[in-house]
């Protein structure tokens, strides 16, 4: 299969120096692969993202030089393919609804004798206070949120998972288990009341669609990876290699985030910078 990358933001808000960081990572492995660098458009978060900061995505990287292939891929346009997954995993026992809110959960887990709650990469890790004793059956639930059984689901796969890790200096092979996806991760949502899906499900499937081969996102996705893993062996999907760069961060030590206008693409350019003075700045 051909090498290829992809730029994945999501539009709700200004490009950062973080966000240039990565799509020039991306394209410039792609490039020197002689491969295909493709632009995704996150936007299931339809309560927050809004057209003028999608269109202010593509000025921004066409500023900086990259381009990428034709048509877009939007998740917004994408919901059939995201349905159809969640009826697979629902038809076969893996998901049942929960209804709990955060407070919920944060309540259920700050019993004293229990010491601080466990967080797992979607913050802390669910109790299980929805889960069944029997999978739900009949048709799948809508408007209603949907959790992943994860310790089913990993009794129907093999006893160990790995994924190849190639950022930094080596290539690394990362091996784990149903136990540590069952004490670590939890039971992950899969499709959210507002938008019937996930950042999870749809990354997996949307990888798999554009034949990703190799993932270049930022280190703080890294503990993600483990549940795409396991997501991709119950879809069938192809598994690429990851790449988990740096993060780029201020002068405090945080890292970027799109409230950080100061340090938006677009800001840059109004002051006149050019595309090799970004480059420049995020190798710093």
């Amino acid at each position: 299969m051909t090498f290829a990358t992809r730029f994945a933001p999501s539009p709700t808000g200004p490009l950062h120096l973080g966000h240039a960081y990565s799509a020039l990572l991306a394209f410039d492995l792609a490039q020197a692969a002689g491969g295909r660098f493709l632009l995704r458009i996150e936007d299931i978060d339809q309560s927050r993202a809004d057209a003028k900061w999608e269109a202010q995505i593509y000025d921004d990287l066409a500023w900086l030089g990259l381009a990428w292939e034709i048509p877009v891929l939007r998740q917004s346009e994408r919901q059939p393919v995201y349905d159809a997954a969640l009826d697979d995993l629902w038809a076969r026992g893996l998901l049942y609804p929960c209804r709990c809110s955060r407070a919920d959960i944060a309540a259920a887990t700050s019993a004293p004798q229990e010491g601080a709650p466990l967080l797992g990469p979607d913050g802390v890790i669910y109790p299980g206070t929805c889960r069944p004793a029997v999978a739900p059956t009949g048709p799948r639930p809508q408007n209603e949120a949907l959790r992943l059984d994860i310790a089913q689901a990993c009794r129907n796969l093999s006893h160990t998972f790995q994924f190849i890790e190639e950022g930094g200096d080596a290539q690394r092979t990362f091996t784990f288990d149903a136990r540590y996806m069952i004490e670590t991760v939890g039971d992950i949502v899969l499709a959210r009341r507002d938008m019937g899906t996930s950042y999870h499900l749809s990354v997996v499937l949307d990888d798999a669609a554009q034949q990703i081969t190799h993932v270049v996102r930022g280190e703080d996705l890294f503990e993600a990876t483990h549940i795409h893993i396991v997501l991709q062996h119950l879809l069938g999907l192809p598994q690429p290699r990851y790449h988990h760069h740096r993060l780029i961060r201020d002068s405090a030590g945080k890292r970027l985030a799109k409230r950080d206008d100061a340090r938006a693409i677009s800001l840059y350019r109004a002051e006149g910078k050019a595309a090799m003075d970004i480059r420049s700045l995020t190798k710093a």
